[in-house]
């Protein structure tokens, strides 16, 4: 499935099967975790995409030399030679290369990917539950370790990630207070579902002051609304890679030293961290599966919020 413009449906074509360079593995898709990212890309909101592209980057399938089950994440390339390469951030690399944005990704029966960047998946996991972990688990777990040690902490927008980092908070012994679009039940019996200690709607008050929140919606004015609920000194933390733009507010939200974080991307350390947990806690997903040819029902479902979860296309 190939985007060709920016705000146009994909479209399925036929195309050779990609030949590995030196340093790459061919791999056979198996499973492509649909991301908000994703959505963003073809909605023309990430500017300089690689055009005709194949997107997605949750992707999960097998090594066809070898098959080895790995999964290939956002982050696909760096030059490991430029100061953030060289001072642990390779997350920030200026040349880095990114799957299913900059480099052809999951929408499809096959991919290439740099061997370096791919992660070996957990066993007990099928294709289809791993995907996910490739990014909304990568980044949001990237994100919770930005939280410190708090012990409350706000999720703000409850999806593909929010449910599993839900579960990783909760085996950590932290309370996860879930906010959803106001009056969606059914969001919010999920994330009651999938370990959270609370949910209600974004414009409700928790039971109790936030030492931190994440925002996973792309939603600015979040960051006010959470400024609002935490405590002193604590941290709002943006989790993802476009959002609407912040209003302006008191310069008392954010005094008495609280700070307001982004997270850009992922290292190969936070997938080695994040996947060593998945592979000690089983971390569920609740999925809706759409056929590779239906990526843009899947895309406009995601649009319209038409499901809870994440959806996976399957080749």
């Amino acid at each position: 499935m190939t985007l060709r413009r920016a705000r146009e449906p994909l479209q399925l074509v036929d195309v050779s099967k990609p030949q590995p360079k030196k340093g790459e593995v061919l791999i056979r898709i198996e499973a492509c975790a649909v991301c908000r990212t994703d959505l963003h890309i073809v909605d023309g909101e990430l500017a300089k995409p690689k055009l005709p592209l194949i997107p997605g980057h949750q992707i999960a399938g097998v090594i066809d030399s070898s098959g080895e089950r790995v999964g290939v994440p956002w982050l696909g390339w760096t030059d490991e030679s430029c100061h953030y390469c060289t001072t642990g951030r390779e997350n920030l690399c200026d040349n880095a290369r990114f799957t299913g944005y900059t480099i052809d990704g999951g929408y499809a029966e096959y991919c290439v990917a740099d061997a370096r960047y791919c992660h070996p998946l957990p066993d007990g996991y099928a294709f289809d539950e791993a995907a996910p972990l490739l990014c909304g688990g990568l980044i949001g777990f990237r994100a919770l370790r930005m939280t410190g040690d708090a012990r409350r902490i706000g999720f703000y927008g409850f999806g593909s990630s929010a449910q599993m980092i839900a579960q990783v908070a909760a085996a950590e012994g932290r309370e996860v207070y879930a906010f959803t679009r106001d009056g969606d039940k059914d969001a919010q019996e999920f994330a009651m579902r999938m370990r959270a200690s609370w949910a209600g709607g974004s414009s409700n008050a928790p039971p109790d002051k936030l030492d931190a929140a994440i925002i996973f919606a792309p939603v600015g004015s979040l960051v006010v609304t959470a400024l609002r609920n935490i405590v002193k000194g604590g941290v709002v933390v943006c989790a993802g890679i476009h959002m609407s733009d912040i209003p302006s507010f008191p310069y008392e939200l954010l005094w008495e030293e609280r700070s307001i974080r982004s997270v850009a991307n992922l290292t190969r350390r936070d997938g080695e961290e994040f996947f060593a947990i998945a592979r000690k806690t089983k971390i569920a997903t609740q999925r809706t599966n759409f056929a590779l040819e239906r990526a843009n029902e899947a895309l406009g479902a995601l649009r319209a919020g038409e499901f809870v979860g994440t959806a996976v296309i399957t080749p």
